[in-house]
């Protein structure tokens, strides 16, 4: 495979203005399951009982299947409502320069990311949070904390303030912004009330 140039923030840009447009509707009720389920019979993809196949063959052409999928599907752009679509080349490439760990947070609350294995005895990396669940305002630190008071813990992934100061934090208006600094504030003095500082969110 000859070596590929890592497409710039521009490439992708101007590729998605040349690509091809289509609706959400048309993305996610059409492309989507059409090629996800060509990939699933091309690739004789079954599953049985394991949610997570262990054998070396099915996995191997999940992989191709995955692949395939995406060289043929692309990437949509909701703001754009267009397709980018990238080579197998240009994905390898990707993957190659992918970075092999990534620590988030820092100091005695950093986390370090890494690819594990089978049953490895190194514990994964667990993040704690409402994961974007609606959190009342008036008890947003709380919850937060609760979260990242747990040893288990690593990183926190918080929720969202259904509210701020009584508004609802409707999209696209100036009380959505309000309220996602506001919940920036609020996770950030949880952790502080947690005793952990550093921990990522």
């Amino acid at each position: 495979m000859a070596s590929v140039r890592p497409l710039t923030v521009y490439d992708v840009y101007d590729r998605f203005m040349k690509g091809k447009k289509v609706t959400e509707a048309e993305w996610d009720y059409q492309i989507i399951p059409t090629n996800a389920t060509a990939m699933k019979e091309k690739y004789n993809i079954k599953f049985g009982k394991e949610m997570i196949p262990e054998d070396k063959d099915i996995k191997n052409r999940l992989f191709q299947a995955g692949m395939d999928m995406l060289v043929t599907t692309g990437y949509y752009n909701s703001d754009l409502g267009r397709v980018l679509h990238v080579t197998e080349d240009e994905i390898r490439e990707g993957i190659k320069k992918t970075p092999k760990a990534l620590v988030l947070g820092e100091y005695k609350d950093a986390a370090r990311f890494e690819p594990r294995h089978g049953n490895e005895a190194r514990k994964p990396i667990i993040q704690g949070g409402p994961t974007g669940a609606p959190v009342s305002e008036e008890v947003f630190v709380q919850v937060m904390q609760s979260y990242a008071q747990e040893s288990t813990v690593d990183t926190l992934v918080n929720g969202v303030m259904a509210t701020i100061e009584g508004h609802s934090a409707t999209t696209n208006t100036p009380w959505e912004i309000k309220a996602e600094l506001a919940e920036l504030r609020a996770v950030r003095e949880a952790r502080i009330r947690a005793g952990r500082p550093y921990m990522a969110i």
